[in-house]
């Protein structure tokens, strides 16, 4: 049986819960990846299978609140936002907690004003060895209070093992996101590492690998993304890819497919002995949330909800798949719908907040897909059904449309 984490009651949901319970009842092995279809009449809420708090956020969650209540009296600080979404990084602002850094790595508290009695807290994303030193020198004790998600942790492992068989780590992911910047910390202690963004830089890399491009070209397109001393002809001549684990999966494995075959045009036959398969780091999580956000888009509708931190990377992907498909709308929860006629919501492209009109069609009925980011509470999701259904006044009540999920677990 899966781990069962503490976490606080004002993250769950009466209606995602049920919705949830009921698909694990009906499909244990989750191979059914169709959404959840929740009725209310002139509105119809498609849930997809597999979205919000994953097994890595529900640990750091559990950690954090137990460190509150540990405390008696101590000061308690966070490295920087435990994971990206506002609602839960404000309430533990709220109960005291003090954030050392911002997301980019700013410092606003400096280090020199902790004591070694403090409760410092790493966030979900890991950190750098050099922070954890820093911690360590001023005696806190960095691992009572750990978070750092296993299967980022993973990644380190992995990074570490083909690094000591003198493979070099590529890394996919944004080379500042707080995760990459502690993989890239980690790796680099024993391998030449590289961090490509996405697809298109993976081929300016090939290029490299193949001999089409020179070292000069390596080190201006990617300058800033890679380890000291980094020499593209040796250190590109074995490697291994792994990724930020909230990247899109399926560009992870298209960058790993790209760059081995780089290296069978560079070596032949032998490119094999070039090229270590790290496939299996890959987190269940994400894939699991991005393929059930292919399936939903597969069942249509008139527009798509994506619910998560305007920060959050996991979420963003999410968004990335839908808007191909229909009008997609990226909130941070309920407070984003200022009326059936106004939506606030991020632009993943500009990275700004913006405001849109007429954002909801006035057909009954009318379809919404909605999923949510893996730091996402559930109960998000439920306020806003709620507020969208109490736009229209014929809407079911809720206990009548959760009829069929009640069921089937009854």
């Amino acid at each position: 049986m899966a781990r069962q984490f503490d976490v606080p009651t004002f993250y769950k949901s009466l209606v995602v819960s049920t919705v949830k319970e009921a698909r694990r009842v009906q499909d244990p092995r989750k191979k059914d990846l169709s959404p959840s279809i929740l009725d209310f009449g002139p509105v119809r809420f498609k849930l997809a299978r597999h979205f919000g708090f994953c097994y890595g956020v529900e640990n750091a969650i559990e950690i954090a609140y137990r460190a509150i209540d540990e405390a008696n009296g101590r000061r308690i600080f966070l490295l920087s936002e435990m994971i990206h979404n506002p609602h839960v990084n404000e309430d533990l602002l709220s109960r005291g907690i003090h954030f050392l850094r911002t997301t980019s790595g700013e410092q606003l508290i400096p280090f020199e004003e902790l004591l070694p009695d403090d409760i410092v807290i790493i966030p979900a994303f890991g950190t750098t060895l050099e922070t954890q030193q820093l911690l360590s020198d001023i005696g806190v004790n960095v691992e009572a209070y750990n978070t750092t998600c296993p299967f980022v942790e993973k990644v380190w492992t992995r990074s570490e093992k083909i690094g000591s068989q003198d493979y070099t780590v590529v890394v996919h992911g944004k080379r500042f996101h707080e995760e990459t910047r502690a993989t890239f910390s980690h790796a680099r202690a024993v391998a030449p590492v590289v961090v490509v963004r996405d697809l298109e830089e993976a081929k300016k890399l090939a290029s490299v690998i193949q001999g089409r491009e020179s070292a000069a070209y390596f080190y201006e397109e990617f300058e800033g993304r890679f380890s000291e001393g980094f020499e593209p002809e040796r250190d590109l001549a074995r490697f291994g890819v792994v990724n930020q684990t909230t990247m899109l999966a399926t560009e992870t494995a298209e960058i790993a497919a790209l760059l081995k075959r780089a290296l069978f045009e560079r070596y032949g036959n032998d490119g094999t002995s070039h090229f270590a398969d790290t496939s299996d780091t890959l987190c269940y999580a994400t894939n699991e949330n991005q393929d059930a956000t292919r399936a939903l888009i597969d069942h249509k509708a008139d527009l798509a909800l994506i619910i998560g931190g305007a920060n959050s990377s996991n979420t963003s992907h999410l968004v990335e798949l839908c808007e191909e498909h229909m009008p997609t709308y990226f909130i941070s929860g309920p407070e984003s719908l200022i009326s059936q006629f106004e939506i606030e919501h991020v632009d993943i492209h500009t990275h700004e907040k913006k405001s849109s009109t007429n954002w909801l069609p006035s057909v009954e009925p009318i379809d919404i897909l909605l999923t949510a980011g893996a730091s996402c509470p559930d109960v998000l999701l439920d306020r806003v059904m709620s507020q969208i259904c109490a736009w229209y006044p014929n809407a079911a009540e809720t206990e009548e449309a959760l009829k069929p999920f009640i069921k089937s677990i009854a």
